[in-house]
């Protein structure tokens, strides 16, 4: 398993998640059918054919709708892997210090953040699942604050922002399907969860960088 930082895969310490939340993957064959996390498939040619038809489409659009992410075009974003947006909220802060927790939280009681941006998205993939991609801009007072912020951030086991749609910290967005970049003085990060359905991991993966690609509010 592996999560992507800069858009990058990343492989987890130890194999764990960031926020040491536990992953199970397996494959099991029984009975001539083959289960992938959840999912069966006949090794007789049964195969269902909308198990991964959403990441496929998504994976060829990924480039596209990144590029519509860095120019703020949310709901072009995610059209263009075959998506759709269903819901968004948005909420601003002004501090960083309440809405973190672990090490981050520390660190922004020694160095507090400038403003916080937090939104929460829920997606379709168009075969019958959800996701709901939680992302926030770190806005920092310079760009040497931004930079440690983000080495830490993407370190296992060290906390985070409080992402939108959670509570209490880290219940839900778990570090498990994570991203996260880089701009000057603004650290993006951008996690995802399933909200129905059994969306795959590529899926979950796909959302979080294209997500956090998209500019602050």
């Amino acid at each position: 398993m592996v999560r992507t930082i800069n858009g990058k895969p990343r492989p987890f310490g130890d194999d764990k998640p960031k926020k040491g939340a536990a992953i199970t993957a397996a494959a099991v064959v029984t009975g001539g059918a083959l289960a992938v996390g959840g999912a069966s498939i006949g090794i007789g040619g049964g195969a269902t054919a909308s198990l991964d038809s959403a990441a496929s489409q998504a994976l060829k659009g990924k480039s596209s709708s990144k590029k519509s992410a860095q120019k703020g075009r949310h709901s072009e974003a995610w059209q263009r892997m075959g998506w759709r947006q269903i819901k968004k909220q948005a909420k601003r802060e002004l501090e960083c210090g309440p809405h973190s927790f672990g090490e981050v939280q520390r660190f922004f009681l020694r160095h507090p953040c400038a403003d916080l941006d937090r939104m929460l998205v829920t997606v379709d993939d168009g075969a019958g699942n959800t996701i709901d991609v939680s992302v926030a801009w770190v806005r920092m007072p310079t760009a040497s604050r931004a930079g440690d912020l983000k080495r830490l951030i993407d370190k296992d086991g060290t906390g985070n922002v409080i992402l939108f749609g959670e509570a209490p910290p880290g219940s839900r967005f778990t570090g498990k399907n994570y991203d996260s970049r880089l701009a000057k003085k603004l650290v993006v990060i951008a996690e995802s969860a399933p909200a129905g359905g059994r969306p795959s991991e590529t899926t979950l993966e796909t959302a979080v960088e294209v997500a956090v690609e998209f500019p602050s509010p």
